[in-house]
């Protein structure tokens, strides 16, 4: 992969960017720390997404099976949430979602990500939701809702038909879309598509986060 190849705007206007060759610049703690705690050096690309989505810009990153792409997809999102601290008791919005287009993927990943949280002590919370949700943990989380969910295509449809819609995504910062290459060629992956036009109408600013380890035309 070559560094700084882009891809036009498509029509739903999301820039993409293939992310692959950065300088190795640090980390701010408590993530170098962590890094270091287990003999790790984050990976180029890792610090290229971090870059590019802290300045708000969309991004597809393309790794292979192995090379970090989940947590690269997440640091952006951990830094922030580290920056802000605990979350405000009035607060009733979600920060980051994780869109998976399957639902044993998204109750993986949610178990994995726990893990870093808790040992580098950040003050995130987060949850899943998926068709196996119990509609009173649903209902619950429509007003007290975790910094970071992780969920299905069709979960974000029916949440988006929720009157509270607009609060619950109003101050939603980062869309993680999870092995895209599974659903941009597909129906639900046009489905999602006019789902992230909703989002971007209830918070303008979000930035979207594309991974992928099989994308054969970028």
């Amino acid at each position: 992969m070559r560094s700084g190849n882009k891809v036009k705007k498509g029509p739903t206007n999301v820039s993409a960017s293939l992310v692959w060759d950065a300088p190795q610049a640090g980390l701010a703690e408590p993530f170098a720390g962590w890094f270091r705690a287990r003999g790790w050096r984050p990976h180029a690309h890792q610090l290229a997404l971090l870059e590019r989505a802290t300045a708000g810009r969309d991004a597809l990153l393309i790794a292979p099976t192995g090379g970090g792409k989940t947590l690269a997809g997440f640091l952006p999102s951990l830094a922030d949430l580290a920056r802000r601290g605990p979350k405000a008791k009035q607060a009733a919005a979600i920060h980051t979602l994780y869109v998976s287009p399957l639902k044993a993927l998204a109750v993986d990943i949610a178990r994995n990500l726990a893990t870093p949280i808790e040992q580098m002590g950040l003050p995130v919370t987060l949850e899943t939701r998926t068709g196996d949700t119990p509609a009173s943990r649903r209902a619950r989380q429509r007003v007290s809702p975790p910094d970071i969910l992780l969920t299905t295509p069709e979960q974000i449809a029916l949440m988006q038909s929720d009157k509270g819609a607009p609060e619950l995504f109003g101050s939603l910062k980062i869309v993680i879309l999870d092995e895209l290459h599974a659903l941009a060629s597909s129906k639900r992956g046009d489905l999602l598509a006019l789902d992230l036009a909703r989002l971007r109408s209830h918070s303008p600013e979000l930035t979207a986060i594309g991974l992928s380890a099989t994308v054969a035309r970028p």
